[in-house]
């Protein structure tokens, strides 16, 4: 499915989250550069570790962020926001933090005000067997075959200009979360009722 993700403008890349891994395998098999945000810490390592994660995370085009202040997920919205404004690929995972059970869990509606702010695209992203690579808590990958599909363009022309609407933000959300559920086939866990 990579010729559903547009090769020029802004557009969001939104993925289930099995693995530290996804990181890496959506932007290698992306058709084009995807910015992800990445915590502060992968640039404050020292020796060889720490030069090893900033090479990778600086070649990965990875934002840094901070993640323990109080307004971090405005600042990491900002920064994301800044990327799209800038015509890039930025990608997210709308769960918010990798899988434990491999259900997927339902999304936060971060993305859904990137979407409406920057008025662009979302691509749903599936990724799968990346848990098998490097499971969650696990420190060195494994080989496994690994796949990323990538799922048609998602716009929101009924709520355009509605990024401050809690209940518009809600209805882009779940909406780009089925269709990652569609992709990835994964189980959903604590998506409550429709609408809610």
């Amino acid at each position: 499915g990579r010729q559903n993700v547009p090769l020029t403008g802004p557009v969001i890349l939104a993925s289930n989250h099995l693995s530290f891994i996804d990181s890496i395998a959506i932007p290698l098999m992306a058709p084009r550069r995807v910015s992800y945000l990445a915590k502060a810490e992968y640039w404050q390592g020292t020796g060889l570790k720490g030069w090893f994660t900033r090479t990778v995370f600086t070649a990965l085009q990875a934002q840094p962020v901070e993640r323990q202040a109080q307004r971090a997920a405005t600042a990491a919205l900002d920064t994301a926001l800044g990327l799209l404004q800038a015509g890039g690929a930025f990608g997210i995972y709308p769960e918010g933090t990798r899988s434990r059970d491999g259900r997927l869990a339902r999304g936060k509606t971060g993305v859904a005000w990137l979407a409406l702010t920057a008025d662009c695209p979302v691509v749903p992203v599936a990724v799968h067997g990346t848990d098998r690579v490097q499971p969650v808590d696990s420190r060195w990958p494994r080989p496994h075959k690994v796949s990323v599909t990538f799922g048609e363009p998602l716009t929101f022309p009924e709520q355009r200009g509605m990024a401050r609407n809690g209940r518009a933000r809600r209805v882009v959300t779940d909406r780009i979360m089925e269709a990652i559920a569609e992709l990835s086939g994964q189980e959903k866990a604590g998506w409550g009722q429709p609408g809610a």
